[in-house]
């Protein structure tokens, strides 16, 4: 079964998966982000966070390969009374304007080989503006000790090393790693172990 196939099927359950809310962190984050302004939601699956993104009164772009997904991301802002630019791309194909974004939002994408990832995270940081914000959460290696979700594969996950070599030069960088209790939807739920950043491009 391809990646494809397998977020399809996923996806295609009458419930959210990871829920409605957004992600713990990203809520945690309100404070950050501008009052107004362009917002993008990579790999935004069903949409809760891009969505969430709308209701802060951003006008946001959510981005993700999965037709079922954007589906159900389309309802969900429906039901919210906000609007979001969709697109369905492979975010490994995918291009972002240059500049484009004041927010750009990274939660829990580790399906990406390494030299994949550069190149996504690379795009990432593109299409920021100069002094736009970057919201970023994953797993560390160390979720492999929980099983409550994230890679099976171990270069997919996260350390702070990694974080640092390829956004150290954003301004008021912060990465912590936690260990929580994690309850969002169906599929993210258990104690899990996870990093965060924030910072500001420079």
């Amino acid at each position: 079964m391809s990646e494809y196939e397998r977020w399809e099927r996923r996806y295609d359950a009458p419930r959210y998966i990871f829920g409605e809310e957004p992600n713990a962190f990203l809520a945690s984050c309100e404070s950050m982000l501008p009052d107004h302004g362009t917002a993008l939601a990579v790999a935004d699956g069903e949409g809760r966070n891009g969505v969430w993104l709308s209701r802060k009164g951003l006008t946001v772009t959510s981005v993700d390969f999965s037709p079922t997904g954007q589906q159900k991301a389309r309802a969900l802002a429906r039901n919210h009374g906000v609007n979001v630019t969709l697109i369905q791309a492979d975010l490994h194909n995918w291009t972002a304007s240059p500049e484009t974004f004041d927010v750009a939002v990274d939660i829990f994408t580790q399906f990406s080989d390494p030299d994949q990832r550069q190149a996504r995270w690379d795009n990432l940081k593109h299409a920021l503006k100069h002094g736009g914000l970057l919201i970023l959460a994953g797993y560390t290696p160390k979720q492999l000790d929980y099983g409550t979700g994230g890679p099976k594969v171990f270069e997919r996950f996260y350390t702070r090393g990694l974080l640092t070599d390829v956004f150290g030069d954003f301004h008021q960088l912060v990465i912590t790693e936690s260990e929580v209790e994690m309850s969002e939807g169906s599929d993210h739920t258990g104690m899990s172990a996870i990093i965060t950043l924030t910072g500001f491009k420079p």
